[in-house]
């Protein structure tokens, strides 16, 4: 919270003269990697507005991922604990303290920020706009240097970019890390980057057919706005390309239900994530099988090891909270008077720290500028609760805590 109140001056004392509910929204989805703005007219703002937007997204991305491995294994956060291993057992981490780690992660943060920088450039951006959009994709931040986001550069090569840099920012971390340390196939088959993609991969396809089939564009123009946007929404960064809110209900009720996906855990993505999805099933597939044989010994597995019943415990009492804090903070803003869609996206969008909502107001042609100022604030509470994993926050408020 203090951070976010000192990365707001910059916001509040430029020439955008924004307020001080304005100035504090624009940091906390910045360094919440959520993408959401407040700001009209980018596309003429102050270049050192737009790099301290940035350069926020940037530093809240790779702030997330040393978190998401040193920190809430720790305090067992939403099955956390099962990935204990990558910060304490020597044969599954990089290196053999954490202190290594970290600076691992970050010099491979760096490297794929420079390469998707080169990439964006070669693609027909100018520098300082490649440099920009490559720490928004890497860092799944979403934030952009123009209003329309990608749609202004009008390039099919600055989508694909944009595609697989998002992509590579939703991927673990450690997972290169170990690609290049140990180079082995085995590494190549994780749960997590094979779910990830694979869903990735399947609502592409059917947007795809979606938007060529009943919006009318042609088979690539579809191909390339549907992989783009649908990664985006999926990995919560917030990069779009086009006013999807425009290619009809199955398109926007997709879209909804992508906020509570994710990446991988050790990514910059935020939401539930993939391998709380694959437990979930897991468990719901070990019920199935107890119900038809009872006496029947099923022991729940993920990547071929043993699921211990407090991880699956937690990942259910996780996925809980997320759904009810979902609920209660879309009644507040209902209550404030936003509409459903307007209340309930930007709600989703806020916790998942996927930057536009849905609607006319706060979607991929909109802002968040019109909202009322205690909206924001709800927001701004919205994602840090959602990127800072709930629980987090959570037990901080708890008196046993600070007893203990």
């Amino acid at each position: 919270v203090m951070l976010a109140a000192v990365c707001a001056l910059p916001f509040l004392f430029s020439s955008l003269r924004m307020s001080v509910t304005d100035s504090v929204y624009e940091a906390v989805s910045g360094l919440s990697t959520t993408g959401g703005t407040v700001i009209v007219g980018l596309d003429n703002a102050p270049p050192g507005i737009l790099l301290w937007r940035a350069l926020l997204n940037w530093f809240g991305g790779v702030g997330i991922i040393v978190m998401a491995i040193t920190i809430l294994p720790v305090l067992r956060v939403g099955g956390m604990q099962l990935f204990r291993t990558e910060s304490s057992d020597r044969s599954e981490k990089p290196f053999t303290t954490l202190r290594e780690t970290a600076n691992a992660i970050t010099a491979t943060y760096i490297l794929l920020t420079i390469a998707s920088a080169l990439l964006f450039h070669l693609a027909g951006m100018g520098w300082f706009d490649a440099v920009c959009h490559a720490m928004a994709a890497l860092s799944t931040g979403g934030f952009s240097t123009k209003d329309s986001s990608l749609g202004w550069f009008n390039s099919d090569a600055v989508l694909w970019v944009a595609t697989f840099s998002m992509l590579a920012g939703a991927l673990p971390l450690t997972w290169y890390i170990r690609l290049l340390r140990e180079r082995r196939v085995d590494v190549l088959f994780n749960s997590q980057v094979h779910w990830l993609v694979g869903v990735i991969v399947v609502a592409t396809l059917a947007m795809t057919a979606w938007v060529h089939l009943v919006v009318g564009l042609a088979p690539w123009q579809a191909l390339s706005h549907a992989a783009v946007n649908v990664t985006s929404i999926i990995t919560d960064a917030g990069l779009v390309s086009t006013d999807y809110g425009t290619w009809g209900s199955f398109a926007v009720t997709a879209f909804f239900f992508f906020y509570f996906i994710g990446g991988c855990t050790g990514s910059t993505s935020g939401s539930i994530k993939i391998f709380r999805w694959e437990i979930l099933f897991e468990s719901v597939k070990m019920q199935l099988k107890r119900m038809m044989r009872p006496h029947r010994v099923v022991v729940p597995l993920y990547a071929g090891k043993k699921i211990d019943a407090d991880v699956i415990e937690s990942v259910v009492n996780f996925v809980s909270i997320y759904i009810i804090t979902f609920t209660v903070f879309s009644l507040v803003m209902a209550a404030i008077g936003l509409d459903f869609i307007t209340a309930t996206s930007s709600i989703a969008s806020a916790m998942a720290g996927a930057g536009p909502g849905l609607g006319p107001i706060v979607g991929p042609a909109g802002t968040f500028q019109p909202l009322p100022d205690a909206a924001k604030w709800v927001l701004c509470a919205a994602m840090l609760l959602g990127r800072l994993e709930i629980f987090t926050v959570l037990v901080l408020l708890t008196r046993g805590f600070w007893k203990e």
